[in-house]
């Protein structure tokens, strides 16, 4: 059995080549998506095939809502997600003592075809128990905890507790720096606990998919628990100090964990961080407004920068404070400052070099890789310019052929050009011809669709399948060659398909970050 195939298939595939180089080999019987983030089944196909699967000679397990949670993470808010990943991780940067050195749980996404395999097996509840070709496991539901879809593994032949991701050898993100929905962090300490509690009197072995395995009962105990302290502390504490009326940024600063949980190499912030996890804390119960009214409606980045270089005396004059205060060793003052002189004139190059010194020195003083590689990735943007690269997807193939058709509608409203739709009006009937029907109405600059229901006169009636609605939907096919190719049928207007089709922006996967 292979338990979380990596990011990308040809990766996986060179994983499993050298363990087969090195051990005997046997048939690959499941694979076992602990949860729902795509370094964790991305790479399945480079490991089995989709034929395999279906004949049924191979398993595929997951935890409930998983397919849902994945392709929805990486397709309603993917394109952002994505190039911001370019930060978080640093990929583009080179490999070198003033690059990318690592990213904390790994050390860095890989690059390659992403795949995904519907999963087979679900699992819905914790104590449900499977036997694989003679392996024995026993679940623990874990979601909304790392992933919004997890579950912890039991294996009692072998007294072995696979965590996921919910116990690594780092401080962990309840906030990642990619962007995503906040994690739960007293569902993540509480996750823990259940696991000592079940396991922690027969455990012999912890593993986990990003890190190292850990043997001995009472140190895997005493790790588990250390763990299960660090989250509820900065969990009950960042709520303490909320409480108390400190806002997000003070709460960040002033919070530290104590010795005797924060001092353990494997609760260090190499991939979270108690300031940027504190933060998550604030944003997940009180949002992003701290309630004085002077941050209730801030100028724009653009606007601000203009205003704020016009207070302080002009660009130049910026300029030569920005150094004193570089000089200094003072590079967080520095790069805010700088950020409203690049915001307020972008072609300022030396305002661009001044604020990427100060963000590598604050790179190379961080203990944290994903921090080094936010900072260092700002610089050389600040430096070169946005790279000419494709940028990255995750809306492959795979991914699309997942989605459920209410989730291929709500990304359809998300495209959707709003201001260019408003004024516009009509009324479309989706058939699939093995599925269900759906009512699809453009009006007032939204996209609003029923399921089970068609209109009595509609502008058009669509009828294909799921797979052909969204190559219509992606931009990887045309009404005119799926009508011509009898892949697709149109009743009435087809100019209104079209119509609302070209209303569908296409997003730019490398769009400017640390300038406007």
């Amino acid at each position: 059995m292979i338990i979380d195939p990596l990011v990308t298939a040809e990766v996986a595939k060179a994983g499993l080549d050298l363990y087969y180089k090195n051990r005997p080999k046997k048939p690959v019987k499941a694979v076992i998506y602990t949860h729902s983030h795509a370094d964790h089944y991305g790479g399945v196909k480079g490991i089995v095939s989709e034929d395999d699967v279906k004949s049924g000679k191979v398993k595929i397990i997951a935890p409930e809502g998983f397919l849902e949670e994945a392709v929805s993470e990486n397709v309603l808010a993917g394109n952002a997600m994505s190039r911001r990943t370019l930060y978080q991780y640093g990929a583009l940067l080179p490999r070198s003592v003033r690059g990318q050195l690592d990213a904390g749980l790994g050390k860095t996404t890989s690059m390659g075809t992403f795949t995904l395999i519907p999963p087979t097996d679900t699992i819905s509840k914790t104590g449900e128990k499977l036997n694989v070709d003679g392996v024995e496991m026993e679940f623990q539901m874990a979601p909304g905890t790392e992933a919004p879809s997890e579950m912890l593994i039991w294996f009692p032949q072998f007294k072995m507790l696979n965590t996921a991701e919910d116990a690594t050898h780092t401080l962990h993100n309840l906030y990642t720096l990619r962007g995503a929905q906040v994690r739960n962090a007293a569902n993540w300490w509480k996750t823990l606990n259940q696991a000592i509690n079940t396991y922690g009197d027969q455990v012999d072995v912890v593993i986990a998919q990003h890190h190292w395995p850990m043997w001995g009962q009472e140190r895997i105990v005493s790790f588990l628990g250390d763990q299960r302290d660090m989250f509820k502390y900065i969990h009950d504490q960042s709520l303490n100090l909320a409480n108390k009326g400190l806002t997000m940024n003070e709460i960040a600063e002033q919070l530290q964990l104590p010795d005797s949980t924060g001092k353990q190499w494997h609760n260090r912030g190499y991939y979270g961080s108690v300031n940027h996890n504190a933060k998550a804390i604030y944003q997940r119960y009180l949002g992003w407004y701290d309630s004085n009214p002077a941050n209730l409606h801030p100028l724009p980045p653009v606007e601000a920068g203009k205003k704020y270089v016009e207070f302080m005396g002009g660009a130049d004059a910026i300029i030569a404070k920005a150094k004193e205060s570089i000089a200094q060793g003072d590079y967080r003052w520095a790069a805010e400052v700088l950020k409203h002189v690049v915001f307020a004139d972008p072609t300022n190059q030396t305002a661009r070099n001044l604020q990427a010194d100060a963000f590598e020195q604050l790179g190379y003083q961080t203990e944290n890789p994903t921090w080094r590689n936010e900072y260092l990735m700002g610089a050389y943007e600040l430096r070169n310019g946005v790279p000419n690269v494709p940028g990255i997807s995750t809306s492959s193939a795979d991914m699309v052929a997942a989605m459920s058709p209410d989730l291929m509608l709500d990304y359809l409203g998300v495209r959707l050009n709003g201001p260019k739709a408003i004024g516009k009006h009509l009324l479309l009937n989706w058939k699939q011809p093995d599925g269900e029907n759906y009512a699809i109405e453009l009006r007032n600059g939204v996209v609003i669709y029923t399921k089970d229901k068609v209109f009595d006169k509609p502008d058009a009636t669509l009828t294909v399948d799921k797979e052909g609605f969204a190559g219509l939907m992606m931009g990887g096919a045309t009404l005119d060659k799926e009508i011509e190719a009898g892949k697709a049928k149109v009743e009435g207007d087809p100019e209104k398909i079209k119509e609302l089709l070209g209303l569908l922006d296409t997003f730019p996967t490398m769009f400017d970050i640390v300038t406007p």
